[in-house]
């Protein structure tokens, strides 16, 4: 079920009422930076309003009613923003020594490794523990988790840092924020097993 971009609290209430899990994808905007007590950077990107609102009222209805949910690239970050946390706006400018993260076309190419943190759900995955060498994903970003949310925690980073995967704390809950496209590289890449949990976990709720 497709959640339209109208920022009314009744009407995500019932949208979300039915559902089993939610799905936060990714998106060519920025979060407002005044969400997490910033001033814009010079290289902030497009930012829509009626966007923000809308998933900071999702992410409160999947809170209450404790819904499974996967963040995928600016769905993670509106979900660590909703938490409490805070992002890199522009990561070139302001993470010394980073990597490319805004790959470019194809956008189906995995771009960077990445180091995962043991016991973590994304470790558990059975790609993840069958993998022979680096695990590596598509990456197309310009921003990033900075300070990370309340019951939530970093469990994979790109080599320069930059944080790529965030779960819940809380014992009994599915909730991952990716910052990759495991959408677009379902062919090419060891995920998209991290949707294939989610979808469990729904079908489980």
């Amino acid at each position: 079920m497709h959640i339209s971009l109208i920022p009314k609290a009744g009407y995500i209430a019932e949208a979300v009422a039915g559902l089993d899990g939610i799905l936060l994808p990714g998106s060519n905007t920025d979060i407002d930076p005044h969400y997490y007590g910033e001033e814009p950077h010079h290289r902030l990107g497009t930012v829509i309003t009626e966007k923000d609102q809308t998933d900071q009222l999702v992410l409160a209805e999947a809170e209450k009613l404790g819904l499974p949910l996967l963040g995928i690239c600016y769905g993670m970050q509106a979900l660590n923003v909703f938490r409490g946390g805070s992002l890199v706006q522009d990561i070139e400018s302001q993470v010394k020594g980073s990597h490319k993260h805004e790959q470019g076309a194809p956008h189906t190419r995995n771009s960077h490794s990445l180091k995962i943190a043991k016991g973590s759900v994304l470790a558990g995955l059975a790609a993840v523990k069958g993998a022979k060498g680096d695990i590596r994903v598509n990456s197309s970003h310009h921003q990033a988790v900075n300070k990370v949310g309340k019951n939530l925690k970093d469990v994979a980073w790109a080599k320069d840092g930059v944080i790529e995967c965030v779960e819940d704390m809380r014992k009994g809950r599915f909730i991952m924020g990716v910052q990759w496209h495991p959408e677009m590289t379902h062919r090419r890449t060891h995920f998209p097993r991290d949707i294939r949990a989610f979808v469990e976990k729904c079908r489980k709720a």
